[in-house]
């Protein structure tokens, strides 16, 4: 069977990651993504190399997209600014692309090279950021695991409604980045001396 005019691997992947998005992660499978795109399932191996294929590519595509926006946050910017820019930014995708957001949650294989090479640029962008606190090799490795940790969690909680409380949930985000800020700071000034 001849693969349906304009169907790509992209338009999978995008129907996908509104699946995603909509329903969440485990809402995506072939059947409900051939649907989505009007075909059988086996139409879908035209384009995809099955399930685990269609989650290495959803997990490629929030990487990359991630990426670029962790890029364009920090551009121009460096220290707290540029940090506070990435958490925002960080933030805002995952809110915005939660299923997608979450199918890059694990760490790229060894034969993932689009999500290798979004990982790697996500690193080197937070990287840049925190430059300004001297923090080298394993201890900036600590530093970069520790603040997409701080976003991370704050924004597993949003989703999950977790914040009842009549408090200012964006003051909120601002003190706990700001204080781990604060606390790398204290930690490079400690290794300085």
């Amino acid at each position: 069977m001849a693969p349906r005019a304009g169907l790509s691997e992209a338009a999978v992947l995008d129907a996908a990651a509104t699946i995603a998005d909509e329903a969440g992660l485990d809402a995506v499978t072939l059947a409900a993504v051939a649907q989505r795109v009007g075909v059988r399932p086996p139409s879908l191996y035209n384009h995809v190399a099955g399930l685990e294929g269609l989650r290495r590519g959803l997990a490629a595509l929030g990487s990359e997209e991630m990426a670029a926006r962790l890029t364009r946050a920090a551009v121009g910017k460096s220290g707290d600014d540029a940090c506070m820019a990435i958490a925002y930014a960080y933030r805002a995708y995952a809110k915005e692309r939660p299923g997608l957001y979450q199918s890059t949650l694990r760490a790229p294989g060894e034969a993932d090279t689009r999500r290798i090479a979004a990982a790697q640029t996500t690193l080197d962008v937070i990287g840049a950021a925190l430059e300004p606190f001297g923090l080298r090799d394993d201890d900036l490795v600590h530093a970069i695991r520790g603040l997409r940790s701080v976003i991370h969690g704050f924004v597993s909680q949003e989703l999950a409604g977790s914040f009842g409380m009549p408090q200012s949930i964006e003051a909120s985000f601002e003190f706990s980045v700001r204080a781990y800020l604060r606390g790398l700071e204290g930690a490079s000034q400690r290794r300085r001396t």
